[in-house]
């Protein structure tokens, strides 16, 4: 897979890919991810990428001619699955998506900034809006780092354990029961008999009943 993102704050997505799971995904060939600098696509002399908005109003607006500029070179190097804008008010993220997108070959992620980019590139250019949350982060480079490691987590081989991804929390509609580790007693504070009894049936049966209760407390919608 190979995952493009453009932003006119590269740094910002410096830390994220190069550390732990997604850094070795990428060292051992899994995975590809590449920033891309909006200033780049620039025609302006001091690298401008935004203006003000038509109408008046708070904030300024990504313009849509560095855009265009960047989206069309990279389509001349390869056919996109999905060209995402990270937006608050496109679909909710979920793990049904993630697996979903986790399927594709070639992702391109467009960060917005500001107060969002010319609704132009929204109209002809995404094929796809994403919000990882109804709130407003100060742009989408955050955002797109948040929905990258979750499809990157599940591509084949990039987890130590195949099943690991498998038994996250909502991959069969359920929370992730409690889990456990040593010392069994702590201060008093013992580890659930069941999970000691080396009975995998009981412990399966154990931890759905325990998923089944927490989603019906925590997410009953």
């Amino acid at each position: 897979m190979r995952i493009d993102i453009i932003t006119c704050l590269p740094k910002l997505l410096e830390s994220p890919f190069n550390d732990s799971i997604l850094k070795r995904a990428q060292n051992k060939g899994l995975v590809e991810v590449v920033v891309h600098d909006l200033r780049d696509y620039s025609e302006d002399k001091h690298k401008k990428v935004d203006d003000y908005a038509f109408g008046g109003g708070a904030g300024m607006v990504l313009m849509i001619e560095p855009i265009a500029k960047c989206i069309r070179k990279l389509k001349t190097e390869r056919a996109y699955d999905e060209i995402i804008y990270m937006s608050p008010d496109g679909e909710n993220f979920s793990q049904g998506i993630a697996n979903e997108l986790s399927l594709k070959k070639n992702i391109l992620i467009l960060c917005g900034h500001y107060k969002g980019v010319d609704e132009r590139v929204r109209e002809h250019f995404i094929t796809r809006e994403i919000s990882i949350g109804d709130y407003v982060l100060s742009g989408g480079e955050l955002a797109a780092a948040v929905v990258s490691d979750a499809i990157i987590r599940l591509l084949p081989g990039v987890l130590g354990d195949e099943t690991s991804a498998l038994s996250d929390s909502f991959q069969d509609g359920l929370v992730a029961p409690p889990v456990y580790t040593r010392p069994a007693d702590f201060e008093g504070l013992r580890v659930p008999d069941v999970l000691l009894s080396g009975h995998q049936k009981k412990i399966e049966d154990w931890r759905f009943e325990q998923s089944v209760q927490r989603t019906k407390l925590r997410r009953p919608e």
